[in-house]
C-alpha cells in the first residue's frame, strides 16, 4: 500500500482465511498486539474451507498500519487481498466532477445550450473576444498546471501521480472561494513546451495557477507566461508561501514589539519559495535579509552559476556576512526555514536576538521540532496543522484568485500580494493576537472575503484591473 499521511485513520483489511489453519481469534490478537483497534468485521464471501472478511481497524499512523499488515502476512493460512484506508477510499474515481448549471429537460433547452442557438453566442464572441469573460466559463475558471516534478515532499513523481494533489487544489478553490478550477498535469518537463502548452490552452481560463514545478525552471516558466499572457499567472509554491509567511511575520512582530522593517532575518533554503519570500520581505521594507543554503550565506562577489542566486546575492545581505547558518544567525530577530529537517539547532536559537521568531516550514518534519524550540523562542510557526500557527497556502490562493477574477486583472502585481498578506494578518484582531495565534485558520470564512477585497483594491490602484470599478454608495 502506498504511504499516506502520518495521522490517525481507519484501514480496511480484506483477508482470505483458511479455516483449518487460522481462527479469527488469532487474527484479532495479532491486530491488537500491533496496536490496532478492530471496529467492524464483514464477511464478504464464505465457503466450506475459506472465508473472506473485511476487517476495519483504527490505527494511529502509517507505521502502525504497516505493522498490522505485516503481522497478517506472517500468520499461516492468511492471505492479504487488499488494504485500503479512508484517504484511498476518498480518492476512488477522483475527487471532482463537472456538473451543468442548468438542466436540459427538453428539445427547446437543447437548442439553446447547443446547436442551433449557441451559434449566436459564438458569433458574438467572435466579433468581440472580450465577451468570452461574460458568456463562457472563462470568467470564473482557473487552470491548475503541473508537470509533477516537485510534488509536495515527494519530488519528481510525474504527471499522473501529481493528479490527486491538483484535484485537491481544485476542491479548495471551489469550496473556499467559489472558483472553478481544473487540474492540468503535463507529460513534459521541457520548459519551452510547458510554456507553449499553457499559452495554447489559456483562452479557456481566467487565470493560471502553476503548481509543483521544480526550481529553477519554475522561475522562467512563470516569468515568460506573465509576459506573454493577458490573464493572471501565479506560481503558488513561490508566492502563496511568501504571502502567508509575511502575514504571519506582520503579526509576530507585533507580538514581540518589534518593527518588521528593522529586523535581521535569516532564510534557509534559497529555492523557489525562499526567493519569493525574500522578495516579499524586501517589498515590505525589510532590508537586512541573509539567505543561507548548503554552501553557506549567499553574498556579493562570490559568483553563482544559478542566476536566481546571483540576483539574491545582489539584493540581500547588505553587510556581506559569510559563513554557515550558525555563524550568520547570531543576533537575528527572525529565522525562516524553507529547507529540511534538523537544520536549526537549539544553540542557534540561543544565539539569536531577544524574543526570537522562528518559522520552521519544512514539511512534514520542520527544521527544528517545536518541542525543542519552545523554551527558547517567543513565537513559533510551522507548516503543520498539529501545531499552533500553521503557515498554509490555502489562506492565500483562493482569495487572490477570487479577487483577480472578479476585477478581471491582467496580472498579479507585488502590490496585490502585499495587500493579500496584510489582509490575512488583519483577520486576527488585536484582542486575539498572541504567541500561539498569529495567523487565522484556513476555515475562517473572513479570510477569502478580506483577501479578495484587498487584492481587487490593489489591482485598481496598480492599473491592471479591466473590469470597471463599482461605484461606492452611501
Amino acid at each position: 500500500m502506498a504511504n499516506s499521511a502520518g495521522a490517525a485513520t481507519t484501514i480496511i483489511l480484506r483477508l482470505e482465511m483458511q479455516k483449518d489453519l487460522v481462527t479469527f481469534g488469532q487474527i484479532a490478537t495479532a491486530i491488537g498486539d500491533a496496536g490496532g483497534d478492530i471496529v467492524a468485521v464483514d464477511v464478504t464471501r464464505a465457503s466450506k474451507n475459506i472465508t473472506t472478511r473485511d476487517i476495519t481497524v483504527n490505527v494511529s499512523d502509517q507505521n502502525q498500519s504497516d505493522a498490522i499488515v505485516g503481522s497478517m502476512g506472517r500468520l499461516p493460512g492468511v492471505k492479504v487481498i487488499n488494504v485500503s484506508d479512508q484517504t484511498f477510499l476518498l480518492h476512488i474515481g477522483g475527487k471532482i466532477e463537472v456538473t451543468p448549471k442548468i438542466p436540459i429537460k427538453n428539445r427547446d433547452d437543447l437548442s439553446r445550450v447547443y446547436t442551433p442557438g449557441v451559434a449566436q453566442v459564438c458569433m458574438a464572441i467572435h466579433e468581440d473576444p472580450s465577451k468570452a469573460h461574460s458568456l463562457t466559463i472563462k470568467r470564473n475558471t482557473v487552470a491548475v498546471v503541473s508537470d509533477g516534478t516537485a510534488v509536495l515532499g515527494l519530488g519528481n513523481i510525474g504527471p499522473e501521480a501529481a493528479m490527486p494533489v491538483m484535484e485537491g487544489k481544485a476542491m479548495l478553490f471551489k469550496q473556499m472561494a467559489g472558483v472553478d478550477a481544473f487540474p492540468i498535469c503535463l507529460d513534459t518537463q521541457d520548459t519551452e513546451e510547458i510554456i507553449r502548452v499553457v499559452k495554447a490552452i489559456a483562452p479557456t481560463f481566467g487565470g493560471i495557477n502553476l503548481e509543483d514545478i521544480s526550481s529553477p525552471r519554475c522561475f522562467e516558466i512563470e516569468e515568460r507566461l506573465i509576459a506573454e499572457l493577458d490573464i493572471p499567472v501565479f506560481h503558488d509554491d513561490q508566492h502563496g508561501t511568501a504571502v502567508v509567511i509575511l502575514a504571519g511575520l506582520l503579526n509576530a512582530a507585533k507580538v514581540v514589539g518589534k518593527n518588521l522593517e528593522d529586523c535581521k532575518v535569516v532564510v534557509t533554503g534559497i529555492g523557489a519559495a525562499g526567493i519569493a519570500c525574500t522578495k516579499m520581505l524586501l517589498s515590505a521594507g525589510v532590508t537586512n535579509i541573509i539567505g543561507v543554503d548548503r554552501e553557506g550565506a549567499i553574498a556579493r562577489g562570490v559568483g553563482y552559476a544559478n542566476s536566481a542566486w546571483e540576483w539574491y546575492a545582489q539584493n540581500t545581505n547588505p553587510l556581506g556576512l559569510r559563513g554557515n547558518l550558525s555563524e550568520v544567525i547570531q543576533g537575528a530577530d527572525i529565522f525562516i526555514g524553507l529547507s529540511g529537517p534538523g537544520v536549526l539547532k537549539v544553540t542557534d536559537i540561543q544565539s539569536m536576538a531577544v524574543d526570537p521568531i522562528v518559522f520552521a516550514m519544512a514539511n512534514p518534519t520542520p527544521e527544528i521540532a517545536p518541542e525543542e524550540a519552545e523554551p527558547y523562542v517567543r513565537v513559533m510557526a510551522t507548516g503543520r496543522s498539529d501545531y499552533p500557527n500553521q503557515i498554509n497556502n490555502v489562506l492565500c490562493f483562493p482569495g487572490i484568485f477570487r479577487g483577480v477574477l472578479d476585477c478581471r486583472a491582467s496580472k498579479i502585481t507585488q502590490e496585490m500580494k502585499l495587500a493579500a498578506a496584510k489582509a490575512i494578518a488583519s483577520v486576527v484582531s488585536e484582542d486575539e493576537l498572541n504567541e500561539y495565534y498569529i495567523i487565522p485558520s484556513v476555515f475562517n470564512h473572513d479570510v477569502v472575503e478580506k483577501v479578495s477585497e484587498a487584492v481587487m483594491e490593489a489591482a485598481y490602484e496598480s492599473g491592471v484591473a479591466r473590469r470597471r470599478k463599482p461605484s461606492k454608495t452611501n
